[in-house]
């Protein structure tokens, strides 16, 4: 399950990265990143 949080977390980061290059969703971007920092943190949180 933990390994499913960090590939999620990738993906959310790569698409915050493409969206910051082509400016079409300004306010998705953001929430793209928190929803990343957010998933690597519950990954962390579990593997301790």
């Amino acid at each position: 399950m933990s390994s499913l949080l960090y590939i999620i977390a990738v993906i959310l980061i790569i698409g915050w990265l493409l969206g910051v290059f082509y400016w079409s969703a300004t306010g998705l971007i953001h929430i793209l990143i928190v929803l990343a920092i957010i998933a690597l943190l519950l990954g962390i949180i579990r593997r301790a």
